[in-house]
């Protein structure tokens, strides 16, 4: 098939068209809608701005990226179970913790997991505390001193209330016995880029988003909420290696409507496969500090729904505690 060159449809729609397609072409549809539940230029975009022209080639189909941002990507989510046809035309990025903990901390969220097609996660991306590059907090302790001398006044930024940002905060203040001022954005990309601006003195986000400003100069990390050190970035500690037992980040994959057809999900699944083995792709991820966890078809359905239950767990033993905030 030869390269087309196709332009922007309107500001919150992008158009990403296959090369060559490997395999025969995906049977369910020409153009597949890909949902977005937060702005552009955050860990949704950035995981379909990655997988997408690579996935264009395998399925041979072209792509068009809707962003609809609100409630932690609840109003896209809520959409993708209760109004999308099961075509197999449209399927929405789908993003842990928050995929979840939308309808576990609010009762008025009335989809759930049970109600969509997993597909398959393709990256898990870690957290990490970012701030301008002439933020006065050069280390993490920097940070962690002004948050215990000014209690309830250190802003820092959040993709949303429920997200994996905000539970890392509140995570934090536990282990670090601080009080933080958290403010939620309407996905990553505002909130690093509220940090990069000044506007708050920290962001809570993950490293495959803000890593092209870390790496740039534009943002500094201070530390990142991981196992070990990052190869990516050798030169900021773990949390947990200052003391602070928190380990988290955000998966990202795909999903479908329920009923989703079972020929078009495995050849979504097939296809995204050959992208996670495509070593131009790994090259990709890596350039991005994007960590590569294909978990596919009923598997991805397990992992989602073991996080729903340890996020419920998690839920119970704190939702008290934030109600009275």
């Amino acid at each position: 098939m030869r390269m087309t060159i196709v332009a922007v449809l309107a500001a919150t729609t992008a158009i990403i068209t296959p090369a060559f397609a490997q395999d025969a072409s995906y049977s369910a549809a020409d153009e597949i809608n890909v949902m977005q539940g937060f702005k552009a230029g955050g860990g949704s975009d950035a995981l379909a701005q990655l997988v997408q022209p690579f996935l264009a080639e395998e399925l041979g189909v072209n792509f068009v990226n809707q962003y609809i941002p609100g409630a932690t990507g609840a109003i896209a989510w809520t959409q993708l179970a209760k109004q999308t046809r099961p075509d197999g035309a449209t399927v929405s990025i789908t993003n842990t913790p928050m995929l979840t903990t939308n309808y576990i901390m609010n009762p008025s969220i009335t989809y759930t997991v049970d109600e969509i097609t997993p597909i398959a996660n393709v990256v898990t991306d870690p957290g990490v505390a970012v701030v301008a590059k002439d933020s006065p907090f050069k280390t993490f302790e920097d940070f962690v001193k002004a948050a215990k001398d000014n209690p309830g006044t250190i802003t820092v930024g959040n993709s949303g209330v429920g997200g994996d940002d905000f539970f890392t905060s509140l995570i934090f203040e536990k282990a670090a016995g601080v009080k933080l001022q958290k403010v939620p954005f309407e996905g990553d990309g505002p909130s690093w880029t509220a940090a990069m601006g000044g506007k708050i003195d920290a962001s809570f986000t993950n490293v495959g988003v803000a890593y092209p400003q870390v790496k740039e100069g534009n943002l500094r990390a201070l530390a990142v909420f991981t196992e070990k050190r990052l190869p990516e970035l050798p030169d900021v500690p773990t949390a947990r290696e200052l003391g602070y037992e928190l380990v988290a980040g955000s998966s990202r994959g795909y999903s479908g409507p329920g009923d989703f057809p079972e020929e078009a999900r495995q050849q979504f699944i097939d296809g995204l496969r050959r992208v996670t083995e495509n070593p131009k792709f790994q090259d990709a991820a890596k350039a991005q500090a994007m960590n590569i966890d294909f978990i596919a078809g009923d598997k991805y359905r397990d992992f989602l729904k073991k996080q729903e239950a340890e996020y419920t767990q998690l839920w119970n033993d704190i939702k008290d505690e934030i109600k009275a905030q």
